[in-house]
């Protein structure tokens, strides 16, 4: 369908792939499919803008020494006034929705499965789900992240801890199939069910 890895590595992956497209003569690499899934995503995350865009304009962090800044202009965008959580794009408040969400582990110790409803605004991100789920049950549901240039990174859920040297991670789930976007972007819809599950790679 176009996707390349995610939508994480589709920039880098693309960037690749234009860079290095003579080397795939006789056969032309037809990046249409690729490029329809990087139009149709809302990117966010700072890191994945500058990733996909050199790939938008048929360049490559490769042409970086090459590129002329003398001409450039001062173009930071003027700050904004921060939006309550509660209220949508125009200070209107925004329904509330339910996102159903769970958490297990058949992998490791003590194995477990909590489930939960939480209700929150509409256009949550998943990380504002699990802090509500956190709030309400801190026993249960409680976890940790760490920040990462992809944004927050779920380190820890219920005490249970990824570990790379067990080569295990929490992997987030919807009707599943594994989330293409990081738990601060990703926005559940109503009635959604999320499981969170204990996995190896």
């Amino acid at each position: 369908n176009g996707m390349i890895g995610n939508i994480y590595s589709m920039g880098l992956a693309l960037q690749a792939l234009e860079a290095t497209r003579r080397f795939y003569a006789p056969r032309q690499w037809d990046c249409a499919q690729a490029f329809s899934v990087v139009y149709s995503h809302d990117y966010q995350q700072p890191t994945a803008i500058a990733q996909v865009l050199p790939a938008l304009v048929g360049r490559s962090y490769l042409d970086a020494a090459s590129l002329d800044c003398t001409a450039t202009r001062d173009l930071s965008p003027r700050p904004q006034l921060p939006l309550s959580p509660m209220l949508g794009t125009h200070g209107a408040p925004r329904a509330p929705i339910q996102v159903h969400y769970s958490i297990t582990n058949a992998l490791q110790g003590k194995h477990f499965h909590y489930s939960t409803s939480v209700t929150v605004p509409s256009g949550s991100t998943l990380l504002q789900v699990m802090e509500v789920a956190a709030e309400e049950n801190p026993q249960t549901f409680s976890f940790q992240t760490e920040q990462t240039s992809w944004g927050p990174y779920v380190t820890s859920i219920h005490g249970l801890a990824a570990s790379t040297d067990d080569r295990t991670y929490w992997q987030f789930l919807s009707a599943g199939n594994a989330l293409d976007e990081g738990v601060g972007i990703y926005k559940p819809h109503d009635g959604e069910h999320i499981q969170a599950v204990f996995s190896t790679y």
